[in-house]
């Protein structure tokens, strides 16, 4: 047998009984005879040169052994590094401008009649929305490292600050989304989705207002906005999205999801402003208005009020998005056909399927109805959820793994409860008078003095993460300077009271209906925001300019 050396630097080990690793050489025995081509066979070997080769002949083998000496041009090969790891953490220019936002605020001289509190506050919940606009982390995360800092600062307490998950607005959104969890993956969702793609499914725009006016049908028996989106129509909308082909983070959001998503949005805050009874704050409104003015807002004069500028909106409003953030699928005359190909194949409803409706029925039923009973929109839901886990349509783990819905609970509580603070510690009632004296001594008409109070009142409601909040805070300051104005008091109150619903559409957490939709994840933020301030002009403009005639007419100024 013929054997190979090859010398190296690897140190001495006993590798077998035919193979030896001397410190400075490596014998490798080679069991089979030398090929005549020893030189090409070994050279081929990397990063070794050969010497010239030296027999020796063993005998204690049977056979002559040939030894061959090669020195190692290079005996070890450098590993290649390993890939960087990516950086998984804050995004720099992002986190860096919320953080300059909330310190140049904070250093900033504080006016006169603030307190130091609440100007801190002002700077943290800044920074907070900044970076809720930029997202240089998950919308949780930015709004936890904004509790965070108020409570270091010692600007909140931890129970304050953490206030806002006390509030059963964001728990109503959350169980919404776990509602529609159970309404898609028993199939419901689907069933229902082709049922409407089957009837208006032939263009894109049929549907959406299908879904429009549904709600719009809903509103006044469902007071509460949270509940209608998220309890009924999110669920809808997504597996309507999904029948079309329009799903979340895989780039066909544009195909149909992104358009219906904000047009169902925008068309939801239209409805609460059509009704006594399609909004939770709305009532609060109308006491408002009995206590500053000594005159009641019926139901019917606020539908009589709302029905011309409200009917114009839900027509105008979805064409307008229609029109400037398209949907790709614009028309499939084919859709009714497969939905009705689609609902044969499925058969008749499976057990969970019918106790999701009957669940759902039930919830509904206890919105509608709740008062009668003394139950509340998030105790119906409550109870709309344990029906589920217990017969196991919908299991805990699964609502656990909703991670979008426990984000949008967290982002939600924090600004509700900074905003809240913000109204405790005086600065909403200090920008108010601040407003109402500004506006007083610029020695205007009522009508244009109004029109500059309805824009403050209205746009203030970027610092809002409930209409209520506003409402309370703001509602009857201005009412009362508008009236001391000139303008008719009856007038001005129900004005101020379509647009506390009307304003809840400028972000997305501005009103029960933002986070729900905005939490589907078919609208970037940036464009949510873009949308929301274009369709508030569209708003403002049928609102103050149709229904001024309208209002003109029916005798209101």
């Amino acid at each position: 047998m013929a054997s190979v050396a090859l010398t190296t630097t690897l140190p001495s080990l006993r590798l077998g009984h035919n193979t030896t690793v001397k410190p400075n050489r490596f014998t490798f025995i080679s069991p089979s005879p030398l090929k005549p081509n020893i030189h090409a066979s070994i050279s081929s070997l990397p990063n070794f040169s050969l010497k010239k080769p030296t027999v020796v002949f063993n005998r204690k083998h049977k056979h002559p052994a040939l030894t061959v000496r090669a020195s190692a041009a290079s005996a070890s090969v450098t590993p290649s590094p390993a890939p960087a790891q990516p950086w998984q953490g804050a995004a720099i220019k992002p986190l860096l401008a919320s953080i300059a936002t909330g310190v140049l605020l904070w250093f900033s001289p504080v006016p006169a009649g603030v307190s130091r509190n609440a100007w801190q506050l002002l700077a943290i919940f800044l920074g907070t929305i900044v970076g809720i606009i930029t997202q240089p982390l998950p919308l949780g995360a930015v709004a936890i490292l904004g509790l965070g800092v108020s409570v270091l600062t010692k600007t909140l307490t931890f129970a304050a600050a953490f206030s806002g998950f006390g509030d059963p607005i964001p728990w109503l959104i959350a169980l919404a989304f776990f509602f529609a969890k159970g309404f898609i993956k028993t199939g419901l969702g689907n069933r229902v989705a082709y049922q409407f793609v089957k009837l208006f499914g032939s263009s894109s725009l049929g549907l959406g207002y299908s879904l429009v006016f549904s709600e719009a049908l809903l509103a006044p028996a469902i007071p509460s906005v949270s509940a209608r989106a998220g309890g009924i129509f999110l669920p809808l909308v997504k597996a309507l999205c999904v029948a079309c082909g329009s799903n979340a983070g895989d780039g066909t959001e544009n195909r149909l999801g992104a358009w219906l998503m904000l047009t169902c949005f925008q068309t939801s805050v239209i409805t609460s402003a059509m009704f006594l009874t399609a909004m939770a704050a709305n009532p609060l409104c109308a006491t408002l208005t009995q206590n500053s003015i000594n005159q009641t807002i019926g139901w019917l004069d606020w539908a009589k009020a709302a029905i011309v500028p409200g009917i114009a909106s839900l027509v105008l409003v979805p064409l307008i998005l229609y029109v400037i953030y398209p949907p790709t699928l614009k028309n499939s005359p084919d859709a009714p056909k497969l939905a009705r190909e689609k609902l044969e194949k499925m058969g008749p409803m499976t057990a969970h399927e019918k106790i999701m409706t009957a669940t759902l029925l039930l919830t509904v039923g206890l919105w509608v109805f709740g008062g009668l009973l003394n139950i509340d929109a998030v105790s119906a839901a409550i109870l709309g959820l344990a029906v589920l886990l217990v017969t196991g349509v919908v299991t805990w783990k699964e609502c656990l793994a909703e991670g979008v819905a426990w984000d949008t609970l967290t982002w939600f509580a924090a600004l509700i409860a900074m905003a809240g603070y913000l109204n405790k510690y005086g600065l909403i009632s200090w920008f108010s008078q601040t407003v109402v004296k500004f506006v007083g001594g610029l020695g205007l008409s009522w009508q244009l003095s109004f029109g500059i109070l309805v824009l403050l009142y209205f746009y203030s409601h970027y610092f809002f993460a409930s209409g209520a909040a506003h409402i309370g805070a703001m509602f009857t300051a201005f009412l009362s300077v508008a009236t001391a104005l000139g303008t008719p008091p009856y007038f001005g109150a129900i004005v101020l009271s379509f647009l506390s619903n009307l304003m809840g559409g400028l972000t997305h957490y501005g009103i029960g209906s933002a986070p729900v939709f905005f939490g589907a994840n078919y609208v970037p933020l940036a464009k949510w925001w873009g949308y929301g301030f274009l369709i508030s002009i569209v708003n403002i403009i049928i609102w103050l300019g149709l229904g001024g005639v309208w209002w003109k007419f029916i005798g209101l100024w």
